[in-house]
C-alpha cells in the first residue's frame, strides 16, 4: 500500500480524509485506485491527456513526479499539492 497525502482543496472528495492508502505500481495506477474509491478526484489532478494539471504537483517523497507513468516502490509516499494563488 502507498500512503497518499491529500491537499485540503481535495478533501471534499475524500470525506475529509487528508491521508489515504492506495495500491499501484505507478503514479497513474495509484491515482486510478484513488479515483475508484473517491470518484472525481483524479480529474482534479490529471487532465484529459493524462498529464498532471499545471496547478497541481505530485511528489514521491521529496522528488517531484513530472509524469504519471513514474513507478512507485514499496515504502514510497505520494503527496499531492495544489498551487496557491492570490494577490
Amino acid at each position: 500500500m502507498i500512503p497518499v497525502l491529500i491537499p485540503s482543496q481535495l478533501t471534499s472528495y475524500t470525506d475529509g480524509a487528508t491521508r489515504v492508502q492506495v495500491e499501484g505500481a505507478t503514479v497513474e495506477a495509484a491515482l486510478d485506485d484513488l479515483d475508484r474509491r473517491f470518484p472525481g478526484l483524479k480529474f482534479r489532478v490529471i487532465d484529459e491527456q493524462d498529464r498532471i494539471r499545471r496547478h497541481m504537483r505530485i511528489f514521491i517523497g521529496q522528488d517531484e513526479a513530472k509524469d504519471v507513468r513514474r513507478t512507485l516502490s514499496p515504502g514510497d509516499e505520494l503527496m499531492i499539492f495544489g498551487a496557491l494563488s492570490g494577490g
